[in-house]
């Protein structure tokens, strides 16, 4: 195993059950989007998995929590992070997860409920 890689179990939130075991190169931390035996995956939650060796924990693995998902293809990115839809709207949820309260499923682009922020 290369210090780089980290082994992570991928699990599917609903219906629960393990997709199986990856090494992935990079930390997918939740609102970022995981490519999977060609379908695409939201990560949801990420929990690492701890193990003592040597009377010393080290990290042993990474499960991350996903539900099936398609790449959203209107993002923002606002002070280092990525947020679903436009953030220059009042009613944006500034989430990596939810796109806004009044128009969750989308699309920014010519919604009737669009409001300019201060």
């Amino acid at each position: 195993m290369e210090q780089d890689s980290l082994p992570t179990e991928v699990i599917l939130t609903h219906p629960r059950r393990s997709l199986g075991n990856v090494q992935l190169d990079w930390s997918p931390q939740p609102g970022a989007y995981l490519d999977l035996e060609g379908q695409t995956y939201a990560v949801l939650e990420r929990r690492h998995r701890y193990q003592l060796n040597l009377g010393r924990y080290r990290l042993h693995k990474v499960a991350l929590y996903v539900q099936t998902a398609q790449r959203p293809l209107e993002r923002s990115f606002v002070d280092g992070r990525w947020f679903l839809g436009d953030a220059s709207c009042e009613f944006n949820a500034r989430s990596e997860l939810v796109r806004c309260a009044v128009n969750p499923d989308g699309p920014c682009e010519g919604c009737r409920h669009y409001s300019p922020l201060d």
